[in-house]
């Protein structure tokens, strides 16, 4: 994997995350939520959400490049995502953890998350890394129902 330098991320990294959030939202979700969602997912609401959301997010740096992010929000990892270039290099794994540590720190037990049922390669990395699979509920989403499933972990620290 290499060098990986994981931290809070600043103004300046909003654009990369932007891109990264864009090209991984596609990927996932593509086919796999309701075509309202997708017309409202535009290029550019990932260019506005990015900056207002700098202070939920951490970032994974590699060669001095954001490589991918997570964000946080009380006891939900609300967002996970790595660059194309590198899924499969560990990344994830290590943002998915940092996740779940500031969960224990924001003072919670378990932490959530929603993942729609056709992402699979999501879910995978999710049950691979622990998380079980809650079952399917209404997840909301620009203020419209978006069936997902909601995946727990318990991060109780000793």
């Amino acid at each position: 994997m290499g060098n990986v330098d994981v931290r809070p991320a600043t103004a300046e990294d909003a654009p990369k995350v932007a891109a990264i959030w864009y090209q991984g939202w596609q990927d996932g979700h593509l086919g796999n939520v309701p075509d309202a969602l997708t017309a409202a997912r535009t290029k550019e609401s990932f260019w506005q959400r990015a900056p207002k959301r700098v202070e939920d997010t951490t970032v994974a740096i590699v060669g001095g490049a954001v490589a991918g992010f997570v964000m946080v929000v009380g006891d939900e990892v609300e967002q996970v995502y790595v660059s194309a270039e590198h899924r499969g290099s560990g990344v994830a794994a290590l943002l998915i953890k940092e996740a779940e540590n500031q969960v224990a720190r924001n003072g919670h037990d378990r932490a959530w998350l929603a993942v729609v049922p056709g992402n699979t390669r999501a879910r995978k990395f999710y049950e691979r890394n622990g998380w079980v699979d809650e079952g399917p509920f209404d997840h909301q989403a620009v203020g419209m129902h978006v069936p997902a499933n909601r995946y727990v972990k318990s991060v109780k620290q000793n």
